[in-house]
């Protein structure tokens, strides 16, 4: 059997494994620590009194739920390091072609998702997590890192669509500020959709689950293998999260994982595959976008009863369950199909 395969699935099972066997412990000591997340009663803009009254019932539900997820991954990259230096595999998860700027993103970005839920829970300042403009000085810092590594580093400056009627772009310097662009503009769809229990955990989970197939059939191999560690601690953490939710995932939905992915897909030149696969995603956020808009421009006029628009799904008298399953369908069917897109045109 290829020894490629052979790495991914052991790392697949550990994972899994380490994430199984600590979370009950770990939301054991997220109670016992009473580590509950509040539910917002203030909106960007005026108050969020529908959302606190759909919501209200989950105020003080364990949250920091990413040490399920990030702690089992990079669990598992210093256990590849240990493998690597004793001659059991030959690459580590920590390379630098590959997956240090996943790992970089993963954990800088993570720190901010960190503060956002430690001042969630303990209710400092007015609004109770980190300023918008905040998030966006630090967004900007943290891209133009990124950005800048792609460019100096892995001499990256073109761009491809992954689409059979778009040529190859080169940008040169332009790379820089658009790179940081599509960073920055994704950067909170997660966060828009991680409201109801268990549905953008899924939707993450089928996007991971194709960018593990692209990354393995461009050779990344080690990406795929990071690709396929968070797929399977994000089945260890959905496992103990069934309706209603044991623990909150937090902040690090948004803007770790998810600027992970569109790192993966200017990586692999699939940008296009991202914003069908992660439709969803972008959908809630401009819905979000729309009702910000109407607010400020038409005198507080709404476009949707509560936005993010499943929210406004339940105000509609749609049940939890029935939005997110309904929703899963649509990333389900999204992800197959363009997985045999990406098939055909390759």
């Amino acid at each position: 059997m290829d020894t490629n395969l052979i790495q991914i699935f052991g790392f697949w099972l550990a994972t899994f494994l380490v994430g199984f066997l600590c979370t009950p412990k770990y939301i054991q000591l997220l109670q016992y620590a009473k580590m509950g997340k509040q539910i917002r009663e203030n909106a960007t803009i005026g108050k969020a009194f529908e959302f606190f009254k759909l919501h209200e019932k989950k105020a003080w539900t364990p949250t920091m739920g990413w040490a399920v997820i990030l702690g089992s991954v990079f669990f598992m990259v210093v256990v590849s390091i240990i493998l690597q230096k004793f001659g059991f595999t030959n690459n580590s998860l920590l390379n630098q072609k590959e997956t240090y700027l996943s790992l970089f993103t993963l954990f800088t970005v993570w720190l901010l998702g960190w503060v956002d839920d430690w001042m969630n829970i303990r209710g400092i300042w007015k609004t109770k997590w980190i300023s918008a403009k905040f998030k966006m000085i630090w967004l900007i810092l943290l891209s133009w890192l990124w950005a800048w590594w792609f460019y100096d580093k892995l001499w990256w400056s073109e761009i491809l669509l992954s689409l059979p009627f778009l040529p190859w772009i080169e940008l040169w310097l332009l790379f820089i500020p658009l790179f940081m662009f599509i960073i920055i503009a994704a950067a909170n769809s997660v966060n828009f959709t991680d409201g109801l229990d268990w549905l953008a955990g899924w939707l993450l989970l089928f996007t991971y689950g194709v960018y593990w197939f692209i990354t393995y059939d461009q050779w990344l191999y080690l990406l795929s293998t990071l690709c396929v560690s968070i797929c399977w601690a994000l089945v260890a953490f959905l496992w103990f999260n069934i309706k209603p939710a044991k623990f909150f995932m937090g902040d690090v939905w948004s803007l770790a994982l998810w600027a992970n992915l569109w790192l993966m897909a200017l990586l692999t030149n699939t940008v296009a595959i991202l914003v069908i696969v992660g439709l969803i995603f972008i959908l809630e956020t401009l819905s979000v976008i729309i009702q910000l808009s109407s607010k400020r421009l038409r005198k507080w006029k709404k476009v949707f009863k509560i936005a993010p628009f499943h929210h406004h799904l339940e105000a509609c008298w749609w049940s939890e369950e029935t939005v997110v399953f309904r929703l899963w369908l649509v990333g389900m069917i999204l992800s197959v199909v363009w997985v045999i897109f990406y098939m055909i045109t390759k």
